[in-house]
């Protein structure tokens, strides 16, 4: 599986947000992703059907633990040629849990993707996913994160834990590893 060290917080000025990511990263544009999350009932971990800009769509599954702070995501990811049938036929086997979609902005920094997330009902909120090369060290995952929190003055107060789908009060079932 792939991993990460991820972080969530609310984000109160997401435009000033913005514009302190933008400066961690000058001379990359930031790019637009209008995304729809299924959530499925599995028995363990999480999976949803993800519809990115309603031009791709990927399956994802992942296992991460429902705390606030950096934390390791172990996740694996699928492209869905047929993403109405992968509904469907998930639908018939899990059930649909929950459906999240957010309008995101993504910038990269090295090894680094800062979402920049309007979610749907919920407000406005900033996620780190430090993507963790082969045998790359969780530790060096969570010194990179903790140092984006500080240059986008992140304050730990405003860490979330969990899923979107369970702030919106989504029940997903599976079990959180």
């Amino acid at each position: 599986m792939n991993r990460n060290i991820e972080i969530k917080a609310r984000v109160d000025n997401l435009e000033e947000t913005k514009r302190l990511a933008r400066s961690l990263t000058p001379k990359l544009a930031p790019e637009l992703l209008i995304q729809e999350d299924i959530f499925f009932g599995v028995l363990t971990g999480r999976l949803k059907l993800r519809t990115i800009n309603q031009t791709r769509s990927e399956l994802i599954y992942y296992e991460r633990a429902d705390e606030t702070g950096p934390k390791r995501s172990s996740y694996i990811l699928f492209p869905v040629a047929n993403p109405a049938l992968m509904r469907q036929r998930l639908d018939e086997a899990y059930g649909i849990r929950g459906i999240v979609r957010k309008r995101r902005t993504l910038l990269i920094v090295g090894i680094t993707r800062i979402h920049l997330d309007e979610v749907e009902g919920l407000g406005n909120f900033v996620e780190l996913e430090v993507v963790l090369p082969p045998g790359g060290s969780e530790q060096d995952g969570v010194r990179i994160a903790h140092e984006i929190m500080r240059q986008l003055q992140i304050e730990e107060s405003a860490l979330v834990s969990g899923a979107y789908a369970n702030l919106l009060g989504f029940e997903l079932q599976g079990s959180v590893v």
